[in-house]
């Protein structure tokens, strides 16, 4: 295999309209049956516009819940 897509869509506008999202314990066991150097990217738009995904774009959010 030589990328991985992650086929993306928005849900909604705000994370309290989105009915299900993976863990990252699910994440991580999904990820596994992939070879560690396949690159992830993500698609938009039906893949009409791609992204990249890096550690710098994730935000720890440590607020209360509603």
């Amino acid at each position: 295999m030589k990328k991985l897509i992650c086929s993306t869509f928005r849900e909604g506008y705000g994370i309290d309209q989105i009915r299900r999202t993976m863990t990252v314990g699910e994440l991580i066991n999904f990820l596994a049956q992939y070879d560690e150097d396949t690159p992830v990217y993500l698609s938009f738009d039906n893949g009409y516009t791609y992204g990249g995904i890096t550690e710098g774009r994730f935000e720890e959010d440590y607020g209360e819940e509603d």
